[in-house]
This record gives C-alpha cells, structure tokens and sequence, in this order.
C-alpha cells in the first residue's frame, strides 16, 4: 500500500512538472512574440517618420540631383556633405499614395554609409491564350513613379451620343398579341409622319401591316438570311415590343454588332424592359436627340465540338447567347455526369440535373431560380450554377470575362446531355462531345430609362419583390 501511494505521489509529481514545463514554455512563447510585435512596430515606426521626412522636404528631387551632379567637379569633402543633405531629404515629387521609384531604401537607421537601392521599374499587361494585349490598360489601372491604383469608377455609366441623326429603324415585337400589334402600326405611322424615318419589320410584321393598310407599303423587310446577316449595317436603332424575350430575340437576330435596343415593357416581366408603351413618343424623342445611357450586356458565345472532330477548330456554327446556355439531362432519369474546365485547369465533375453557364444578364433567370446570385448586368462575368446538384457542398461560382469554359461528356457518362442556349435550339450531347462557350465580342447595348444601376434595382424590386417584408414595428421593447 506505501509503495503504491509513493508511486503515485511520483506520477502527480511528474505531472506537475510536465504541466509547469509547458505553461513556462507559453509564456515564454508570448513574451518573445510580443518582443518581436515590439521590434517590428519599432521599425514600422521609423519607416514612418522617414517616410514624413521624404514628403515634408523643401526641395524637390530633381534640384538635389542637379546639386549632385553639380558637386561632382568640387571636392571630395563639400561632394560628401551634398550626398548627407540629399539622403536626409527628399522631393515633392513624393507620390501621396506611395513610394516613388526615385525613394532610397534603406535598413535600419540611415547613415551615410547605406547602400542606396532604387526602387525597380515595372511594367503590367494583360493576356489571354497566349495571345498577350495591352488593349484594357488604361481602363483598369494606372501607373505612377512605379505605384499601381485602380482608377476612378464612380462616373463610368456608358453613354450614347449621335454624331449623326438615326435614319433607320427596326421594330420587332412579340407574337400572338392585338395590343402590340395595334402600338406597332401606330408607332410607325408616328416614326415615319414625324421623324421621317426608315423603318424595318419582320416579314411576319409586314404581312400583318399590309392586311391592316396599303398604306404600310413603304415598310421594309429581309427576304433571306443573308441579308439578316447584314441587317447591322442598314438599322441605326431597334425598338422591341413585348418582354425579355422579345429582347432575346432580338438579340439572336444579330450574329455580329448589334445595335441600340429600345425595349418597351409589353410583357409579365420586365428585368430588360424599362420603358413604357403608354409614352412611346416622349421616350423615342429623347432618345433620337440624344445622349442617351446604355447597358452593354454581355453575351456568350457557344461551340459545340463532336467527339468525331480532328481539332478544336472543328466545330459547329457558333451560337450567341445573352441570358444563359443549360447542358441538362433531358428526358433520361440518369444524373447528368459533366467534366467542366477553366482554359486548362480542372473545375468539377457535375452530377446532378445540369448545370447552367450564364451572363450577368441572365442571373435573374434560369441561374437565380436554380439558386445562383443576382448580378449587376454591367459586370463582366460568368456564371456557373449547377442544378440540383447530388452534393451538400455544390456551391455556384462566378468565373471572369476573360476565361473559356469547357463542359465535356465524359465517355462513361450512362446517358447523352442536352444543351439548350436561351431555351431554343437544343442539342444533343453525346460521350466524347464539348461545349465551350466563352464571352463574345459583341455585347448587347440597351438603353437605359435612367441608368444602369437604377433600373437593375428597379428591376429586381418590382419584378421580383425582392427583400420585401413589413417593418419592424418601433413601439416594442427598447434596449437600455
């Protein structure tokens, strides 16, 4: 019994001496990090007060380097007393937000024994697929004495301003609809008594005129695709009556340039509809005289490649898209299987129903209703936004405009995909075959009833009644 209390009097003592051990050890710990908090406060410090000295000097740079030059055919003894003023002190050429490239750096306390160190010039630029341009430069950073700052964002709302009148107008509207039709004659007759424009129709549009009125007959329209395809060069403005979907429409009618839209809201939701029917005139006025501000909207640019073709290159017609294209897995009852890349690097493997690739336009349609964000048209981005995903921790994604995403069937896929861009046009997928879409270079510009950004907001208020809930009441319980 003696020994067994003995031992356990060891065993506590030895206990001890390990838990004292080890709290000596954190304090000492402490105690040399704040030492070492101390030491690097100390010099931030003298870095400051150097730094003050540098911007609070008398004279600038350039007199001390000519006094330097000047020094160098005098004597050593008045050369060594110019390099002392001229390390205590330095120009107004300071930059305010940084250090200039001219600034000496030093360490410690300087001396007029420190090496002097000029700052490294450099330069910054922009590329894509090894295809290097400095096209954007300007517009995203500036460089000065060496320093990068963004520049200034707080005015960039993009305005239109004619350099010459708008002679030629496209109307396009929706379908199936007597009240457009009834706005659609009496805008033209309007445009044309009064504005004495060109206007172009549909070839479904003009046979309704036509019906209506001979009096329709100076009304334009395209007989072929071909001349769809060089219908940019001929229209100066573009009207739309109807919804979002007149808007994609009109949008899929331009392969290329796309000129001004003016969407008049005709239709149940109106995220790209701003303006009113019931004061077409007013509206149209204002935006023949000009300026007028305008939303570039993004659109993607599709290629579906088959597993059968030799390259990349060889793929099918490109498809433009200016809400979102949907790869999804149709009628089959098997979980989509997707291999997705950014350019060369692996992102995920998608199992679930599908995934939907879509410009920051289209974030208030298909993308939000699976449970992406909501994001400001005029952000170039894309976003990526699976569809009930068969995963707890599938969370969305928004890539850069710059980027080209790959989606692939792998070929242990157990069912073809189906692609879809802007709810037409679907396509099969099958094992082996690719869809790559990246941002195209021709965006759609709307015009604006106030701004960007008031009718984004305006948008999603009234269409979508986002964040609407009744107001905490002010007569309950206080905090003291």
């Amino acid at each position: 019994m003696i020994l067994m209390q003995r031992s356990l009097s060891l065993f506590y003592l030895e206990l001890l001496l390990a838990v004292a051990k080890a709290l000596r050890q954190v304090a000492e710990g402490k105690a040399s990090a704040q030492a070492e908090a101390a030491e690097w406060k100390r010099k931030y410090e003298l870095e400051r007060d150097r730094n003050q000295k540098f911007e609070h000097a008398e004279k600038p740079c350039l007199e001390h380097q000519v006094d330097l030059d000047d020094q160098r055919t005098n004597s050593p003894a008045k050369q060594l007393k110019s390099c002392n003023v001229a390390n205590g002190q330095s120009g107004k050429c300071c930059s305010r937000n940084g250090i200039c490239s001219h600034e000496v750096l030093k360490d410690g306390t300087p001396t007029s024994d420190s090496k002097i160190v000029k700052k490294a010039s450099f330069k910054l630029s922009w590329f894509c697929k090894d295809d290097q341009s400095d096209q954007y430069k300007h517009d995203i950073v500036s460089f000065e004495r060496g320093n990068i700052t963004t520049a200034e964002r707080s005015s960039k709302q993009i305005s239109l301003k004619w350099q010459s009148c708008p002679q030629t107008v496209l109307i396009l509207t929706k379908p199936n609809s007597v009240s457009v039709q009834i706005l659609c004659s009496e805008m033209i007759r309007w445009l044309r008594q009064a504005k004495n424009l060109h206007i172009y129709v549909e070839p479904r549009v003009r046979v309704e005129l036509l019906t209506e009125s001979s009096y329709f007959n100076f009304v334009e329209t395209w007989n072929d695709d071909e001349e769809v395809l060089m219908l940019h060069t001929k229209v100066d403005l573009v009207v739309t009556l109807g919804g979002d979907g007149t808007v994609l429409w009109a949008a899929s009618v331009f392969k290329g340039p796309v000129p001004p839209i003016v969407p008049f809201s005709l239709g149940s939701l109106g995220f790209m509809t701003p303006f009113y029917s019931e004061h077409y005139k007013e509206c149209l006025e204002s935006i023949l005289k000009g300026p007028i501000s305008i939303t570039l909207r993004h659109r993607l640019q599709c290629h579906v490649i088959r597993e059968a073709a030799k390259n990349e290159y060889e793929t099918e017609e490109p498809i433009l898209v200016l809400n979102e294209v949907t790869i999804d897995r149709g009628i089959s009852s098997f979980l989509t299987n997707l291999e997705c890349y950014c350019d060369d690097s692996f992102v995920t493997c998608v199992q679930g129903d599908g995934l939907i690739l879509s410009t920051t336009s289209g974030s208030t349609a298909y993308s939000l209703a699976a449970g992406g964000s909501m994001v400001h048209p005029q952000v170039p981005g894309i976003l990526f936004t699976p569809i009930c995903p068969h995963s707890l921790s599938f969370r969305p994604l928004i890539f850069p405009e710059h980027v080209s995403l790959r989606v692939q069937v792998p070929f242990n896929s157990r069912s073809p995909a189906w692609a879809s861009f802007d709810g037409k046009d679907r396509k099969q997928l099958a094992p082996g075959d690719a869809l790559v879409c990246s941002m195209a270079p021709w965006p759609v510009p709307t015009a604006c009833l106030d701004d960007s950004t008031n009718d984004f907001l305006r948008s999603i208020h009234e269409g979508l009644h986002w964040n609407l809930r009744k107001t905490q009441s002010f007569d309950g319980p206080r905090e003291t």
